[in-house]
């Protein structure tokens, strides 16, 4: 695995835990773990559960005994370090976004179609995909439950750079991040939305804003590069947020519903706040992540006297992913997305299989957050998403 921070920790607790709770016709060993600062990827390896370390990720890919590679850094190398382990056949899991660019991410798309004629798999890391109630909301839109979908709505709404003195981390930094709010947390509700509908988003008009365009240089104390602080105490040095802190854009997906999508860093009070709503012709679904084991669930079909939004306790052994936990009641978390995450990309290399999200699938949401970015910087102009070739060709 390369990276060790936020998502290097969620990805070593999934592969730490998935196979003692599922059985598996693989077992997944922690070999090695990369990172840049030899000291704190020494420290990640021991709390983490790796075996060893290194701050080169070229030895991840030299090494015969080491099978799959999990991409977990910031995605300005997300293309360079998918790219060569498939190149050296190594199967690559890689977070989101895929890429910083469409560019990248074409290029990736077409690394992992070469690499699949060798039985190499290649997988872009959505875990909401894996929240067993959202599994089980992209059923009953499968089933015909809801009948003609009309309405899509999402919001990720999160407040941890509210404070303008919250310092300039590499999130905040186009080179990087690539994006922003759009990138980071837009790009699930994207992927989620197209998922559970089965329908892609054909064209936006979008609008986005950073609040705070200059914030105080890291420090020691950040774990991060020292600012130019002087020792008088003299205002700390700053630095330009390159990206954008907050979007919001409407769309039309291919199947003709029509769909709100709201992703910021600036709703206060809100940590961690996903929400989706699907309104169809026959009923209605909606998930909140706050709420993760639970659905909204109304079905026009039912007598009118008795009509309302009930609960879906997401608990039961039929559910997605639920028989391999608790017994029915007994609730499961935010980390339990990651495991589920893990098995079925560790079943789609046993198998043979392709596992899904793929990395076309992870272009097409990068050429939705393009769009998106076009679209605001013309001014809020209508902007067609170019559609990935099924099956792609790249």
């Amino acid at each position: 695995m390369v990276g060790y921070a936020f998502m290097g920790a969620a990805h070593s607790q999934a592969w730490r835990t998935v196979n003692r709770v599922f059985d598996l016709p693989v077992r997944a060993r922690m070999s090695l773990i990369c990172g840049r600062d030899t000291g704190k990827v020494a420290e990640a390896a021991d709390r983490l559960g790796w075996e060893a370390h290194t701050t080169d990720w070229r030895d991840l890919i030299s090494r015969d005994d080491i099978d799959i590679v999990d991409v977990c850094t910031p995605g300005d190398s997300h293309a360079e370090i998918a790219i060569a382990a498939l190149a050296a056949g190594k199967h690559v899991l890689c977070e989101k976004p895929l890429a910083n660019t469409v560019d990248e991410a074409r290029l990736m798309v077409a690394a992992a179609a070469r690499a699949q004629a060798s039985g190499v798999r290649a997988m872009c890391g959505f875990n909401y995909r894996r929240v067993p109630a959202v599994a089980l909301m992209r059923e009953l839109v499968a089933s015909g439950r809801l009948g003609t979908i009309r309405h899509v709505r999402a919001v990720y709404l999160q407040d941890w750079i509210v404070d303008p003195q919250f310092p300039l981390v590499w999130r905040l930094q186009k080179d990087k991040a690539g994006s922003g709010a759009l990138g980071d947390i837009g790009a699930h509700i994207i992927d989620l939305t197209q998922y559970v509908t089965g329908q892609r988003i054909a064209g936006v008009s979008a609008v986005t804003e950073t609040f705070v365009k200059e914030r105080p240089l890291p420090t020691e104390s950040s774990g991060l590069a020292a600012s130019a602080d002087g020792a008088n105490g003299a205002a700390p040095a700053t630095g330009q947020v390159t990206v954008d802190d907050a979007a919001i854009f409407v769309a039309r997906l291919d199947g003709g519903a029509l769909a709100t999508y709201e992703a910021t860093r600036f709703a206060t009070g809100r940590r961690n706040a996903l929400r989706v709503e699907i309104n169809g012709s026959l009923g209605s679904v909606a998930f909140d992540l706050e709420r993760l084991n639970e659905l909204e669930f109304f079905d026009a079909s039912e007598p009118g006297a008795e009509q309302g939004f009930r609960r879906i306790l997401v608990t039961e052994g039929n559910h997605p992913y639920m028989s391999a936990w608790w017994p029915p009641g007994h609730i499961i978390g935010y980390e339990h997305s990651f495991t589920h995450e893990m098995r079925d990309f560790l079943l789609a290399v046993a198998n043979g299989s392709d596992p899904a999200p793929s990395f076309a699938d992870g272009l097409q949401v990068q050429l939705v957050l393009d769009a998106v970015a076009r679209s605001a910087e013309l001014g809020s102009s209508w902007t067609e998403v170019e559609r990935v070739p099924d099956p792609v060709s790249v």
